[in-house]
């Protein structure tokens, strides 16, 4: 291994951990700010910026992307992504030594299970440099079609879906939507309208992930978001831009991974603590906390019932 190639893994390690701190920050923040409402975006923004902890934690998230953007200078994407697909883990990990108790069952197979299906899709990016291809404008602009409408139903289908799951996913499906269209824009694309998608995905997403902090917990929001980021935009490179799949081991490398990030997904969106979801509070919260009766858990919420964020 290179000089270069051995910073670059120390950066995206470097970026793992503040991606992943930085949104157990922002969660615990935004879960005890009063209710935001895409109604009034620059009150709930304000309410945001105003909370030195949000703060803290958003700024941690954005130096986290910025050494990202510095690994993969230095280092193959497989193994940046490699690196990356311990997020997941490290936010279980983040997760359970902040909310004094252990993680569920469930939630410690669908970590597990995400971390193995990222590692198994970085391992099927190794040796594999597809041409870079234009995807056809008709492919972008359905793929992206598809997003925003999946997003549109998963954030309408919040109040029905475990606490903050409909909106993590939202906010993974829009997150990855604005990668393809910067990878669009990179190839060559109408740069004016993928800038404006890029800039409309990545809004959304982020408006759809704070709302889902204040309504489930951070494996259920920001662990089931990360999955998606990591994962959508690779199966649209295979169908989008026709960089099609790896021959041999690669390829059923890149098929389990998928399965296995959406069991992962799956376990991590059904794994939501009962107790909170009653409460209409994020999960994760001490036994103490899960202790008190309901009432009381109730009343001192600080999570909005569902009509009242949107």
């Amino acid at each position: 291994m290179s000089a270069g190639e051995a910073s670059g893994l120390a950066l995206a390690l470097g970026s793992t951990v503040c991606l992943n701190w930085g949104f157990l920050r922002q969660h615990g923040a935004a879960a005890s700010l009063p209710p935001l409402a895409l109604r009034r975006p620059l009150a709930s923004l304000r309410t945001l910026f105003a909370s030195r902890r949000w703060l803290a934690g958003f700024a941690v998230g954005l130096a986290g992307w910025a050494l990202y953007v510095a690994a993969l200078r230095l280092a193959p994407l497989s193994l940046v992504q490699a690196i990356a697909a311990g997020g997941v883990g490290l936010l279980a990990l983040l997760v359970e030594r902040t909310a004094g108790a252990p993680l569920a069952r469930r939630e410690r197979a669908g970590a597990s299970l995400a971390v193995l299906g990222l590692v198994a899709l970085a391992l099927s990016l190794a040796g594999h440099a597809p041409a870079g291809r234009h995807g056809s404008a008709a492919a972008v602009a359905l793929w992206l079609a598809g997003s925003a409408a999946a997003a549109a139903v998963f954030s309408g289908a919040s109040p029905r879906l475990p606490g903050g799951v409909g909106l993590g996913v939202a906010a993974g499906v829009l997150y990855a939507a604005g990668d393809v269209a910067t990878k669009a824009a990179v190839a060559g694309g109408a740069a004016v309208l993928l800038a404006a998608a890029v800039l409309a995905s990545h809004g959304l997403a982020f408006a759809a992930l704070q709302l889902g902090f204040q309504r489930g917990g951070a494996l259920a929001t920001a662990g089931v978001a990360s999955l998606l980021t990591n994962a959508l935009p690779i199966a649209a490179g295979t169908t989008v831009f026709a960089e099609g799949l790896p021959a041999g081991a690669r390829g059923a490398a890149r098929i389990l991974a998928f399965a296995l990030v959406l069991a992962g997904a799956l376990l991590l969106a059904r794994a939501t603590d009962a107790g909170a979801e009653a409460a209409g509070r994020p999960a994760g919260r001490s036994r103490r906390a899960r202790a008190r009766p309901a009432q009381t858990r109730g009343a001192s919420s600080a999570a909005p019932s569902s009509s009242t964020v949107v």
